[in-house]
Order: structure tokens, then C-alpha cells, then sequence
């Protein structure tokens, strides 16, 4: 049987409905006509460890899918396969998904791949490619920016996600809001001197979102303050 028989099924109609709506698949929305089969993350993780070796032929075909779970699959495998390879294997994972980024076409799927690859790669390397993204006008490649450096933050390495979240703080969209404010408040999580400076600098012009996010773990008292700053 091949993948993507095993994918359709399991389809669920009644689930399908309620992801594409979740995602925002509507006119107009942000993902905007990605369909869904109804899959559970649970149910595309046990087909991704089934077909973990599918050679990259068909992880291009999967990437390049019209349905969600299908490019979801794709991004697990090639996850699970860095996280396994020796170093020249994930360069060529890394090529890969840089060449076949349009697939990465949901927050659920830049969240997957993003620090499971691109930051792990590109942390001895010149980190160029993420403040050219940051500076995208593509949605997705902006929030891969940001996401990317979750895995230097788990090193203890913050400067590039302080550089990038400055970039981002007059983006107009919600998704990347929300996505520069959990990168702060992970930064906090292990540091709170550089995430303190961050705000005591910006806190007055980041949007709401941004700053509710970056200080949720803050105590009552402290987040009223820095609320207090925010001026729009």
C-alpha cells in the first residue's frame, strides 16, 4: 500500500471540516484553500515513522500536495531523518526544504520543521538566509525567521532572536505577533535580563499580541506595568 493510501484512509470528513476551519482556509484568510483530510497529528506521525525512508522523489511530490496532511507527513519524516544523519545527509535534507519552501504553507508546518532543521543547521553557519526571510513578504518565511532561532535559544544563544524579533515588530500580521512574542518569552524563560531590556526598549511600540505573549510568565504586577507602556 503507499503513502498515499494509507493517508486517505484514515480521511475523516467531520475532522476535515473543523481543521479547515481552525487553519483558516476561507477566502480570503490566511491559508486560503488548503484542503484537509481530517487527519489526526497523532495519525500523520505513525505514517511518517511507517515511511520514514521514502526517498526524496516522493517527499517532493508529498511537499508539493494540495493537502495539508500529506505536506504535514513530508516535513515529519524529514525531521525525524536530520535529527539521524550525518552531516552531509543534513545538508542535503536542508537544501531540500529550502528549494521546496512553498510547501511550508502553514504555521503548523513552519512550527515542525523550522528548529528541527533550519535552526539546527544554520547554527555554526552564517545566518544570513534568516534576516532575508525576516525581511520576506512572504507570511510563512517570516514566521520561519523567528521560529528558526527556537533552536538557538535552547542553546542559550539569543542574539539573533532579539535581532530578528526587532525586525518583526511592525509586522502587520497576528501570526507573526504571536510567533515573535513566544520566541521573548523564551528567551525570559532562560534569561531575563536580555528580555527585560528588550521590553524596557520596545515595549511601548510592539503590538499588543506580541507583548502578551512575551510576558505571560511575568508576575501580575510587572505585566500591568509594561501593558501600562504600550501606547497602540
Amino acid at each position: 500500500m503507499t503513502i498515499h493510501s494509507h493517508i486517505m484512509k484514515l480521511q475523516s470528513k467531520k475532522r476535515a471540516e473543523i481543521l479547515q476551519r481552525f487553519f483558516k482556509t476561507g477566502a480570503g484568510e490566511y491559508a486560503e484553500g488548503d484542503q484537509f483530510l481530517g487527519l489526526t497529528v497523532g495519525q500523520s506521525r505513525t505514517i511518517a515513522k511507517k515511511f520514514k525512508d521514502l526517498p526524496y522523489s516522493e517527499l517532493k511530490a508529498l511537499i508539493g500536495s494540495p493537502i495539508h496532511e500529506e505536506r504535514l507527513i513530508s516535513l515529519i519524516i524529514l525531521s525525524e531523518r536530520y535529527r539521524k544523519s550525518d552531516e552531509k545527509e543534513q545538508k542535503k535534507i536542508f537544501t531540500f526544504l529550502i528549494k521546496n519552501r512553498k510547501g511550508i504553507n502553514n504555521w503548523d508546518l513552519v512550527d515542525t520543521i523550522t528548529p528541527a532543521v533550519l535552526g539546527p543547521y544554520l547554527f555554526d553557519k552564517e545566518r544570513t538566509l534568516l534576516y532575508k526571510y525576516a525581511k520576506s513578504k512572504n507570511l510563512w518565511e517570516r514566521r520561519m525567521a523567528i521560529i528558526s532561532t527556537f533552536y538557538f535559544l535552547r542553546q542559550h544563544d539569543f542574539d539573533d532572536t532579539l535581532k530578528i524579533a526587532e525586525i518583526l515588530l511592525n509586522d502587520e500580521h497576528d501570526l507573526i505577533h504571536k510567533a515573535v512574542g513566544w520566541m521573548l518569552r523564551e528567551v525570559g524563560k532562560r534569561d531575563l535580563k536580555p528580555l527585560k531590556r528588550f521590553l524596557n526598549t520596545h515595549a511601548n511600540n510592539m503590538p499588543r499580541t506580541m507583548l502578551r505573549y512575551a510576558i505571560e510568565k511575568f508576575p501580575e504586577t510587572e505585566r500591568q506595568r509594561y501593558l501600562k507602556m504600550k501606547r497602540r
